[in-house]
């Protein structure tokens, strides 16, 4: 039975609940527009009129035809362990290795670490790079003037086709073109992606041009100027230079580009600098430079977006960089030293793969340890090796830039 003190009244129950009723529509009212003001003459004012909320600004649309991040906040999202285009799944692992020197294609098994073919190319071959559509390898002979395609399913390669000065090819987001890097010709030419056949060419004043890498929204891409130590900014739909930089450093000598997986940095190579330039594609203003070690060369992401691997061709080393933390945190010594140059990651990111351009060889390299799992002799002077397939929907060239 309750006391005194706890018993319910029904009438003192009626009156709270009225007032708690009361108190509701009064802090309900809180929310709504604010009530007429009474001026001191008894008459009544206008409500304030409530200020609309600016909309935020929407985002700009991407390159027309490119398909879209799978991740806005990762532009690497498709490029994880295994994940493999039904286009490329059929296809034999393998490691291409243009020798430049020796005018030939090394050929690799991954599993057993010999080489199995030595492919004829032409005079110079520079890099190996996937096609947009991932069918085709194309063999870079930048002073044969020839493309040579390869049929990554059967090995076999095709016959060569005519482009002047081709020391690098990359593709535009949406497939629409080819874009030969001619360095010596100091031309950006931009061709039709399966013919190369030619469509515009974009004269350019710094000497060397060499690398690259697009932005996230595939609008503009970042372009190294080796010879002149300069960086190019070019509109991709446009096919127009937008900016013009020279890097703060005497005899600077920038090499490969990658963007950042959040798509908000650039990061240039620099094996006069020895490190890397921190630039921000956006505004295109003076980059910092991150050192990293001696001949810093090539950048490949790992597949999991988190660390970004270094090759310092001058003095043998890996360096391992953290996106999240920003900063270096691991520095691979090559046993034996070495000169690791360009390469890529395997289908499984479990293995590094480089050239090592002065010593006739191929390096593979543990991404968990860094530990040398392989020195593979090939022919002189091996350069811009693709490992393939490698995960993704499309490529944007080099030895495999993959979204």
């Amino acid at each position: 039975m309750p006391t005194p003190a706890t018993r319910t009244n029904p009438r003192r129950t009626k009156t709270l609940a009225a007032a708690a009723l009361l108190l509701a529509l009064g802090l309900a009212a809180c929310g709504s527009p604010r009530p007429a003001a009474t001026d001191t003459a008894g008459g009544v004012k206008k409500a304030a009129a409530v200020p609309a909320v600016p909309k935020p600004a929407a985002a700009p649309a991407g390159l027309p035809g490119m398909p879209p991040l799978l991740e806005p906040d990762d532009v690497y999202a498709a490029d994880r362990p295994n994940q493999l285009s039904p286009v490329v799944r059929g296809f034999p692992s393998r490691v291409y290795v243009p020798n430049t020197n020796s005018n030939t294609v090394s050929v690799i098994d991954p599993a057993t670490y010999k080489v199995v073919e030595t492919i004829p190319v032409g005079v110079q071959p520079q890099h190996v790079v996937p096609s947009w559509d991932l069918k085709t390898l194309w063999v870079n002979n930048n002073r044969g003037h020839t493309l040579t395609p390869i049929d990554p399913a059967t090995g076999v390669a095709g016959k060569p086709v005519e482009v002047h000065d081709p020391y690098n090819l990359y593709f535009t987001p949406n497939g629409k073109y080819a874009v030969v890097m001619a360095s010596l010709d100091r031309e950006l030419v931009f061709r039709d992606p399966h013919t190369m056949d030619r469509k515009k060419t974009v004269p350019v004043s710094c000497y060397g041009v060499n690398h690259a890498d697009f932005s996230a929204d595939g609008r503009y891409f970042v372009v190294s100027c080796e010879f002149s130590g300069e960086l190019l900014k070019v509109d991709t739909e446009k096919m127009e230079v937008v900016g013009q930089q020279k890097l703060p450093f005497q005899g600077a000598m920038p090499q490969d580009v990658k963007i950042s997986p959040d798509g908000k940095t650039f990061y240039i190579a620099d094996m006069m600098a020895h490190g890397m330039w921190v630039l921000d594609g956006e505004k295109f203003t003076t980059p910092r430079l991150l050192p990293t070690g001696k001949g810093c060369h090539g950048l490949y992401v790992s597949r999991d977006s988190r660390e970004m691997y270094v090759s310092n061709r001058g003095e043998g080393t890996i360096s391992v960089f953290d996106f999240t933390r920003n900063e270096l945190t691991k520095k691979w010594p090559l046993p034996d030293g070495g000169s690791p140059d360009m390469g890529g990651v395997s289908a499984d990111g479990k293995v590094l793969w480089l050239s090592g351009r002065y010593d006739s060889e191929v390096y593979a390299i543990d991404t968990t340890s860094g530990k040398q799992l392989a020195r593979i002799p090939v022919g002189s002077g091996p350069h811009g090796l693709a490992v393939y397939p490698q995960p993704g929907r499309y490529s944007l060239g080099h030895t495999g830039i993959f979204r």
